[in-house]
């Protein structure tokens, strides 16, 4: 149920922060454009933070909560990073580089939450 500090996903979503505050620093620089850059950079790091937060859950459906608010921040990120590269804020490159990791991180995030929740499952019957 617990994912340490070191694991794929935890190391994942950090270094989609990283690499998020730096084109955060980028727009803000560059384009002078702080609202938006604020509403990336708050819903990408909250990825990782939620992550986190899902290694001290108190139980398995705990830990699938706090990893579906992980999904919905990357989603939420997604959006926020259409809306720069739809008004050409961000360059195809960059719109393309953290899309694809944001799209990643949404893809390992419901393979663990599908496992979970299967594990889940399995335990009841088992149990019953």
């Amino acid at each position: 149920m617990s994912l340490c500090n070191n694991s794929f996903i935890y190391d994942k979503a950090k270094k989609y922060s990283v690499s998020i505050i730096k084109l955060c620093r980028y727009i803000r620089i560059n384009h002078r454009e702080y609202s938006l850059a604020d509403q990336l950079l708050r819903s990408s790091t909250s990825i990782g933070a939620n992550i986190a937060e899902a290694t001290q859950a108190q139980s398995k459906k705990d830990f699938i909560a706090k990893l579906y608010i992980a999904m919905k921040e990357a989603g939420e990120s997604s959006y926020w990073l259409d809306i720069l590269h739809d008004t050409e804020i961000i360059t195809n490159q960059q719109f393309e580089i953290h899309d694809e990791a944001c799209d990643e991180l949404i893809r390992i995030l419901k393979s663990i939450v599908k496992t979970t929740k299967q594990n889940l499952e399995n335990n009841k019957t088992t149990v019953n």
